[in-house]
């Protein structure tokens, strides 16, 4: 592997730290202009001036990087997709156009279930196909680790499928993946009215294995009205934390159930969506450390009112923002896209959207102390921007101003 040294970048822009950020300490980015960025054996080594970099290294020992111009940032971390899917479902999309809602659509046996339906007839070889296509579209956004979730199976051949395929692609692909289990992602037609002897089987029949194999870092629940309830969510979740599994709850998505709450009351690493959160739910978060990971582009695909970052932010919350890549209430992995929705229609400033889309998605996944930063002793993921700022990530809104990728030290874009 080539060391690589990268200099003369109009500025790096960062978080700094090993935890994820709370409240105000979002919007403070360490900025260094003139920056440059000493990597060694995928690590960084330094991070400081291009002025210093001249007087401490000798350049023929690397690869140089010209980034005159450019803005340097922390590769991107994408805290939430279901990237492992078959089929799509362009049509449940125009019938939310016209009017249907996404809970309409799943009482009559559509949403999840057509994609369940599609995902358990897919091959190992053809989900692997289309997860690499799609990890590759990530990688040109500037993604550089994604979490991945299961949950289009609904039964223990499909869910494990999906498992086992993401964790081939993160021993093949550039793009790091840390996979999550969400096999309560709905309850299945053969356990149609027969929810908890569904999440009994979870506990009892799918999660041992995915635990015995190693799947899964994570344990999700689809926590919702006419879903998972509650009661059968803290069931499911207290189970996997006695296994060993790490929580994260899909909360409050479409109605206040109290979702946030339970993931307070649990420490999950993370809840989801939060559209619908209570002022109790988010002191919860707060209380209890739990990140709030809020998904714009899925509000506005559903065309719903956006999660409030502002009241989360101000009241103290630790704010990861992730795409819910997925085949119904969001295909979309447009990286652009998420930062002009969070910055123009959810108030958060550009610091808050970088911090948030970094170093607290990375905490969202367990790993903030890897990657999600630059600094000394982290991953060399990095991307540098075609423009000198990276406030052009939402004035040059919704186009991909990506130009460099480098992950664990190489260059892959």
């Amino acid at each position: 592997m080539k060391n690589i040294v990268i200099l003369n970048s109009s500025e790096i822009a960062t978080p700094i730290g090993n935890t994820a950020k709370f409240g105000s300490q979002m919007n403070n980015l360490k900025v260094i202009k003139n920056g440059a960025v000493v990597i060694k054996n995928g690590i960084i080594e330094d991070v400081c001036t291009t002025e210093e970099v001249l007087k401490k290294y000798n350049l023929d020992e690397f690869e140089v990087i010209d980034a005159h111009n450019k803005c340097i940032l922390p590769g991107f971390v994408d805290s939430h997709t279901h990237f492992i899917f078959g089929g799509y479902r362009p049509e449940e999309f125009f019938m939310r156009l016209n009017g249907a809602s996404y809970m309409d659509i799943m009482r009559k046996k559509g949403g999840i279930q057509n994609t369940v339906n599609a995902t358990r007839k897919s091959s190992f070889g053809e989900l692997y196909k289309v997860g690499y296509e799609r990890l590759n579209s990530m990688l040109q956004f500037g993604i550089t680790t994604v979490e991945g979730k299961s949950g289009y199976g609904l039964d223990l051949d499909t869910e494990i499928r999906q498992l086992e395929v993401m964790k081939k692609l993160n021993e093949e692909h550039y793009v790091d993946i840390a996979s999550t289990f969400l096999g309560a992602h709905a309850v299945p037609l053969e356990y149609e009215g027969r929810n908890e002897e569904y999440i009994d089987f979870i506990i009892d029949k799918v999660l041992p294995v995915v635990k015995e194999k190693e799947l899964a870092e994570f344990c999700d629940v689809f926590c919702e009205d006419d879903v998972i309830s509650i009661e059968l969510s803290e069931k499911l979740l207290s189970k996997a934390k006695e296994m060993g599994f790490r929580a994260k709850i899909h909360a409050d998505e479409i109605v206040s159930l109290g979702g946030a709450e339970l993931a307070g009351k649990l420490k999950a690493v993370s809840a989801d969506h939060l559209l619908c959160a209570s002022d109790p739910g988010i002191k919860s978060l707060y209380e209890n450390k739990v990140v709030a990971t809020l998904l714009p582009s899925t509000a506005f695909c559903l065309n719903k009112p956006y999660a409030n970052a502002r009241k989360m932010i101000d009241s103290g919350c630790s704010v990861a923002l992730a795409s819910d890549f997925n085949p119904g209430s969001c295909f979309t992995n447009s990286v652009p896209l998420m930062f002009a929705l969070a910055c123009i229609h959810m108030s958060m400033t550009a610091e808050e959207a970088i911090t948030a889309f970094t170093l607290n998605g990375a905490a969202a996944l367990n790993r903030a102390d890897r990657v999600g930063s630059i600094e000394k002793g982290k991953a060399a993921d990095l991307v540098i921007l075609k423009y000198p700022d990276f406030k052009y990530l939402v004035y040059n809104t919704g186009v991909n101003i990506v130009d460099i990728v480098i992950k664990n030290g190489k260059v892959v874009k």
